[in-house]
């Protein structure tokens, strides 16, 4: 059924433009189509990544029969109603992270995405790195003993960064930056949390600004992370042991892994492999699931979707943090849902012009 697989973008800001630049550098895959709500935004898009087509709306390209794979690459408040959209048209779906603006949104397309039978997965490339299996491996092996503590951390200087100021665009650290921290942990200690402990500090706009979070397993395990768009971190993620600790450099994209014994002495470190920029891999995972006909990826499944977003709902209701579209879905009459959607398209020039700036 499939060749070369068709990919085609909605969005056409700074990580779309990432996502495209290495789509062209992979084989089996083509970067065939970009869709902006501007048409002469596509047709630049096109033109500097060399896709085949140009879309003036995201409706157009869902509806493209030649499209295999549509990668979202739009604000956090729009990933809903982009990826339904897709979804409706029978299009596989690569969302970018968070999946969602949260858990009652990500259950929807699931649901939706089960009842089709049609792919859909989350663009959170840290699931998919090659070196997340030396990073376990190395942890199951024993060399630091009984793992019974872990840090993470991630923070940028990204406050000025109009989309993650604003509320109705689910601004704030958690969803762009905290959700690698997160993922980090359960990737390495799983599930089993007891409890969950939080503090953060706010923008003036009322998003989280920067976040401290520690998860108490049941078990007895603690992991502790941090994430920040107020202030540039080391990125390290730390795992201690009861016979030594390691350290991964760059949890945001694993570059390398070094182990330290009880006497703090480096005893071994792995590199990262050659990789084009990290996002092909769960390209690759996205072709491999859809050829087998899945639905969902292995390295990262709807369960864990949920659960994540699940985690980062609690938090957001610990925080106080409402998104102002939240507030209206859980109320709304289907003559207002429908009002909604309109408005939705209308403010949606403004919406990815802010989507220009992300990431």
């Amino acid at each position: 059924m499939f060749g070369k697989f068709n990919i085609g973008i909605i969005g056409t800001g700074n990580i779309a433009g990432v996502m495209a630049n290495t789509v062209n550098q992979m084989k089996n895959v083509k970067l065939y189509g970009a869709a902006s709500r501007e048409k002469v935004k596509a047709d630049v898009f096109a033109g500097k990544y060399g896709c085949k087509k140009a879309y003036g709306s995201y409706e157009e390209l869902a509806a493209d029969k030649k499209v295999d794979l549509i990668y979202i690459a739009t604000p956090h408040s729009e990933h809903y109603a982009n990826a339904r959209m897709c979804l409706e048209y029978g299009k596989p779906v690569l969302c970018e992270k968070s999946f969602t603006a949260n858990a009652s949104q990500a259950e929807e397309l699931i649901r939706l995405a089960r009842e089709k039978r049609v792919f859909i997965a989350e663009a959170i490339w840290t699931r998919y790195l090659p070196m997340l299996a030396t990073i376990r491996e190395v942890v199951g092996s024993g060399v630091i003993g009984e793992p019974r503590t872990l840090t993470a951390n991630l923070g940028y200087v990204i406050d000025k960064v109009e989309r993650l100021q604003n509320p109705a665009l689910a601004g704030g650290a958690l969803l762009d930056v905290g959700v690698y921290p997160l993922n980090f942990a359960l990737m390495l200690f799983g599930h089993g949390i007891e409890k969950i402990i939080s503090h953060c500090t706010y923008t003036k706009t009322g998003v989280d600004e920067q976040n401290a979070i520690t998860l108490q397993y049941t078990d007895g395990r603690m992991a502790y992370l941090n994430s920040s768009m107020v202030s540039v971190s080391d990125r390290k993620g730390i795992i201690y042991g009861t016979k030594g600790f390691l350290i991964v450099e760059n949890i945001n994209n694993f570059q390398s892994v070094a182990v330290y014994d009880p006497g703090y002495k480096k005893i071994a470190q792995y590199k990262c492999p050659k990789q084009i920029s990290g996002y092909e891999y769960e390209v690759e995972a996205c072709m491999k699931a859809i050829r087998k006909g899945d639905i969902e990826c292995e390295e990262m499944p709807h369960g864990e979707i949920l659960r994540v977003m699940e985690i980062m709902d609690g938090l957001r209701k610990e925080w106080g943090i409402v998104y102002p579209f939240e507030k209206t879905e859980t109320t709304q009459t289907p003559q207002e849902a429908s009002s909604r959607e309109t408005d939705r398209e209308e403010r949606g020039t403004v919406i990815e012009e802010l989507a220009e700036k992300a990431e």
